[in-house]
């Protein structure tokens, strides 16, 4: 018997109970009852029973759902990655190591983890999403992610090269700075003490720098010994552009730190068709203005001043005054010199005390030492150390000597000015933010490149190299995901608020509504990247077993709700 569904014209269809028998060499079926005023459920039930199954008392148990797998976000970044071409950058020919490290891009984006845990995550029985279906594997361990990352770091010159050709071209602006990370044992030969950024000096640590184009996308990263200063990093960038990636006219930008006057001399200056800029120094700028190269009094009606010097020939300084960042230093030097005052107080009294005094200039010294190097205000102090006490004062010339260039600052270029104006250079010089929000996301915010365990160097520089093409897939969502996050979208609307490219960076009024009212204009929520993402994750594949037997398992993928939807037509993705 089986039950059979019988269209009826305009009408709702007939539901019959129905056998089938032969009858002469033919099949025949004969109704045994019309059940089209039956419940739904109750015809589903009987339905059920007929194919051997159990009987049931609601639908819902009819199936079983034997596993759900977060999804979403898994084919919204491995998709991108693949639309970027990442696949055949890293090799045109399909391989095991080509699949583990797709999936370890995907996986430093979505939720960054020791290579242990992404790998338990790859695995089928303790796999936590998709990726390892999306991505081709069918088993992975520990070893074979390092075996992947030995093959990545052995492609990384290839693959930046292909990069460097996609997103940089002749007479174009390469912004370049380092960043440093703290590491987690003392094997690695990479591993030195340095200038720690992460303020973790009681650690060793590794140096990198980051190579991007005008608009913050990556194209390059060097991994260097963690003792090594800023400046000395500069060659081998200029020799990778020049001779790795063919670029014959570049502009390198590069903070006051990096671009030294030592590197100009010595690196840049003699080389053909290589502009550069950068800024000043503080003790610079006092210089200029001692000689009446800046006259402060030119500022009171603008706030950008192009200027040469005869200690800087062949070059062009644009001499900028911000407000607004006058009064932040003002502010807080105020507070670095009370912080100061109080903690030198405490000295004194020490050194007062009836019982137990601070005595002798070294001690005494050792703990003024202390206080002028975390707040770094000695010079506007004049103190006095003997071995029986210690006095302080400020030195008020000092303090208004700095204060005069409280908000001046002096960008310097080798650029003519038929190339870069004025506001272009600054503009320029100011586009070094875009690598500083880079090193934020792979630090801390997204990809967190720290702390790092791995011992030997190739490891730590394809580590390094890893994060750099996750922030790369990122760089490239983030801008298309921009109308659903707090990012700015219309950029070129926010530029045209400001006065001038030295006032302060305003967002535009469509990035101003969004903060405000946390909607978009298609009266979707605003989201964060991260939080988009964790969006996207609650669309999940379900495998789906029949409560029917001998009936298939089959998989069944959550339908997209209109804000992840609208995601994913941003990013190209189809969700099947």
């Amino acid at each position: 018997m089986y039950i059979e569904s019988v269209p009826n014209r305009n009408s709702p269809p007939c539901i019959l109970l129905r056998e089938s028998y032969r009858y002469n060499g033919k099949v025949k079926k004969h109704t045994v009852l019309n059940i089209t005023s039956w419940p739904e459920a109750l015809v589903n039930g009987l339905r059920i029973l007929l194919r051997g199954g159990q009987a049931i008392e609601t639908l819902t148990d009819s199936f079983h759902i034997v596993r759900s797998r977060p999804h979403g976000h898994v084919a919204a970044v491995y998709e991108t990655a693949k639309k970027l071409d990442l696949e055949h950058m890293l090799s045109p020919a399909p391989s095991a190591e080509r699949a583990a490290v797709m999936a370890l891009i995907v996986a430093r984006i979505l939720e960054p983890r020791s290579k242990l845990a992404t790998a338990r995550g790859l695995a089928r029985e303790t796999g936590y999403s998709t990726l390892a279906d999306c991505a081709g594997l069918e088993q992975v361990t520990e070893d074979d992610l390092y075996a992947a990352m030995d093959w990545l770091y052995a492609r990384q010159k290839q693959i930046e090269k292909q990069l460097a050709a996609k997103h940089l071209k002749e007479g174009s602006l390469v912004l370049y700075d380092v960043s440093s990370t703290y590491f987690e044992g003392q094997c690695c030969p990479l591993a030195h003490r340095g200038h720690s950024r992460d303020g973790r000096g009681d650690m060793p640590q590794i140096v990198f720098g980051l190579l991007c184009n005008p608009q913050g996308c990556p194209v390059a990263v060097e991994v260097f010994d963690g003792n090594t200063a800023d400046p000395k990093t500069l060659g081998k960038q200029i020799e990778k552009l020049r001779t790795r990636f063919g670029i014959q006219q570049v502009v390198l930008v590069g903070d006051r730190g990096m671009i030294t006057q030592a590197r100009i001399k010595e690196e840049l200056q003699e080389v053909e068709g290589l502009g550069w800029i950068t800024a000043l120094r503080y003790n610079q700028i006092r210089k200029l203005k001692e000689k009446g190269a800046i006259q402060l009094s030119l500022f009171d009606t603008r706030d950008l001043l192009e200027i040469q010097d005869s200690e800087y020939p062949g070059e062009r300084l644009m001499v900028c005054r911000n407000p607004l960042l006058a009064q932040q230093r003002k502010h807080k030097r105020q507070e670095l010199l009370e912080a100061t005052e109080l903690e030198l107080a405490k000295i004194v009294v020490a050194t007062g005390r009836d019982k137990r005094a601070l005595q002798g200039k070294e001690n005494i010294g050792i703990r003024v030492g202390k206080i002028i190097g975390r707040y770094k205000m000695g010079k506007h102090y004049k103190m006095t150390i003997t071995d029986t006490g210690f006095t302080y004062e400020r030195r008020k010339d000092s303090i208004d000597a700095e204060s005069a260039l409280d908000g001046i600052y002096v960008v310097r270029t080798s650029v003519a000015k038929k190339q870069l104006g004025a506001s272009e250079t600054v503009q320029a010089y100011k586009s070094l933010s875009q690598v500083e929000r880079a090193f934020r996301s792979c630090k801390s915010v997204d990809l967190k490149v720290r702390p790092m365990y791995h011992w030997l160097a190739d490891r730590v520089r394809a580590h390094v190299f890893l994060c750099m093409l996750a922030y790369y897939v990122e760089w490239h969502m983030r801008v298309a995901l921009a109308p659903l996050l707090f990012d700015d979208q219309d950029k070129q609307a926010a530029q045209a608020q400001r006065t001038s490219v030295v006032a302060p960076a305003r967002r535009s009024s469509s990035a101003t509504a969004k903060d405000h009212t946390k909607r978009t204009p298609e009266d979707l929520p605003v989201h964060s990247f991260q939080t988009l993402l964790d969006d996207l994750g609650t669309i999940v594949r379900n495998t789906i077993e029949p409560a029917v037997p001998g009936a298939p398992v089959f998989e069944k993928t959550t339908i997209p709700t209109p804000l992840q939807q609208r995601a994913l037509d941003l990013l190209g993705v189809t969700i099947h």
